[in-house]
């Protein structure tokens, strides 16, 4: 069967040793972690907890078996496909040589990216978007010399019904 992405989100008690259990799970049984973010809901005591993996259905489905077992899980849902919104955020460090300024900005322009930082031989653009945009963004700055990246990896909500 082919290996595809899958993102699983998860409503955790906030508390110490829960992502440790979490990603031991995965660890355990062979499985990488492609992004993981992690951050507390409107309620203290609960986090938010997106996870992207590659595997076959049947795994994830023994993943997501494994997952509910946990104690402090309280809520877990595939947010895999077009039912979901799936964003990721990027800090692109880029080379901006006197030469390559007009075209970085009209990259910026073009993608509604934002210069957060600029510097005698640099720019740091914020980008967010789904990871087509992230990844045709990068495909048009490589060639102009990025320096260093930071991406925060995907984070998801279920589409409400319309």
């Amino acid at each position: 069967m082919n290996e595809e992405k899958h993102v699983i989100s998860m409503l955790v008690d906030n508390k110490p040793g829960v992502l440790s259990r979490i990603v031991g799970l995965f660890s355990g049984r062979g499985f990488n972690i492609e992004s993981l973010c992690v951050a507390e809901t409107m309620d203290p005591h609960t986090s938010s907890i997106t996870i992207v993996t590659m595997a076959n259905l049947p795994i994830v489905e023994q993943i997501e078996k494994q997952l509910n077992k946990l104690v402090n899980v309280i809520k877990l849902r595939d947010l895999t496909g077009p039912k979901s919104v799936k964003r990721e955020m990027a800090l692109i460090c880029v080379k901006a040589k006197t030469e390559n300024r007009a075209e970085i900005l009209s990259i910026v322009d073009i993608f509604r990216c934002k210069v957060v930082d600029v510097g005698p031989e640099h720019y740091i653009i914020e980008v967010t978007g789904d990871e087509g945009k992230l990844s045709a963004l990068l495909n048009l700055l490589k060639p102009l010399g990025i320096k260093k990246i930071a991406r925060t990896g995907v984070i998801a909500q279920l589409r409400e019904p319309k």
